[in-house]
């Protein structure tokens, strides 16, 4: 999720234990360590281009690493901040370890994927019953939490508390609709699914993008589930073949390593860019949620040599258009 969320997130559920003397300092410790986990985005390396992909929501993210988390966040607190305020480090460590709990758990429930049981699994669980980011989820949590703060009054971010289960629930409800109209809509075409995935489109619980499998082609549609349903009919692309499109990759450089490595950040959800011949692209991400075009993939060099990696390529193109349509989509 977006920061602001998992700040708001984490100091919602940090207030909850808190006194009324105690509603400013708990607010901010949750938010200060559910923001934390996300420093993990400082490893990186200019040689190595996926090492990012592979450590963001790893071991940070881990439910194993919570305590370990929280002990960190609060000491450094403590010293900081609540010492001074005399707040026992007891209550600093349970205010900021909460907070901390909050953030791979809400990540989860997004689609790109979080490593909950490291280190024993580096499966990338996704529940994909929130969008990345989405306002309707955020905004009143917010308001509800400040007024909570100005009036030191719990009974706001209690209302804030229900807020967020209710919106989580109302995710679950709303895939499973559109894995029922996904799995439809495939059968009707005739098509033998391998594997079925939905996730919400930007901003929103209504729009959602619907990605199923065959066995050489990927299709990708929207399914607009209110108390009516529509599908907005998509397109399809063919699963990556290696032999068929890069016959001229060595099998053990280093290029072939950072696909398999792609390919296990994208849940296996990877193709052929139509447009760059050397370029793998994510099809789970586009502006629209019945298009195919990734947001962010790989780029081969057939020159390269076997020790060298592949490029990291991230579309950051504000297409206008796209963001029209997916409105029109949202609100039609």
């Amino acid at each position: 999720m977006d920061p602001i969320t998992q700040g708001v997130i984490g100091a919602t559920f940090a207030q909850q234990p808190s006194k009324k003397s105690t509603v400013l300092l708990s607010t901010l410790l949750g938010f200060l360590s559910g923001l934390a986990p996300d420093l993990d985005v400082f490893i990186r390396s200019e040689q190595d281009p996926l090492l990012a992909l592979v450590f963001h929501r790893q071991f940070t993210h881990s439910l194993l690493f919570i305590p370990i988390g929280g002990l960190i966040c609060s000491t450094l607190f403590y010293y900081l901040i609540t010492k001074r305020k005399s707040m026992t480090f007891k209550d600093t460590y349970m205010y900021a370890t909460i907070g901390y709990a909050t953030h791979g758990l809400l990540d989860s429930c997004t689609s790109y994927g979080t490593q909950l049981l490291w280190p024993f699994s580096d499966v990338r669980i996704a529940w994909n019953t929130i969008s990345i980011i989405d306002p309707l989820f955020t905004i009143p949590v917010l308001i509800l939490l400040i007024i909570s703060v100005t009036k030191k009054n719990k009974f706001f971010s209690r209302l804030a508390l229900f807020w967020i289960i209710f919106y989580c629930i109302l995710g679950v409800i709303q895939k499973e609709r559109v894995e029922k109209i996904g799995i439809d809509n495939a059968i009707s075409r005739g098509h033998e699914i391998l594997n079925l995935e939905v996730k919400p489109s930007l901003g929103n619980l209504f729009l959602w993008k619907v990605i199923y499998s065959t066995k050489s082609k990927y299709y990708v549609d929207a399914v607009k589930v209110g108390f009516d349903s529509k599908i907005y009919i998509g397109t399809n692309i063919d699963k990556l073949n290696l032999e068929q499109s890069y016959s001229w990759l060595d099998h053990n450089s280093q290029q072939a390593k950072d696909i398999e490595r792609f390919r296990w950040f994208s849940g296996g959800y990877i193709a052929l860019s139509q447009k760059h011949p050397n370029r793998i692209i994510d099809i789970r991400y586009s502006m629209l949620p019945n298009e195919v075009k990734g947001l962010w993939g790989i780029e081969l060099n057939k020159n390269a040599n076997k020790e060298q990696h592949i490029k990291y390529i991230f579309d950051r193109q504000r297409d206008i258009d796209s963001l029209k349509k997916l409105w029109n989509m949202i609100i039609d």
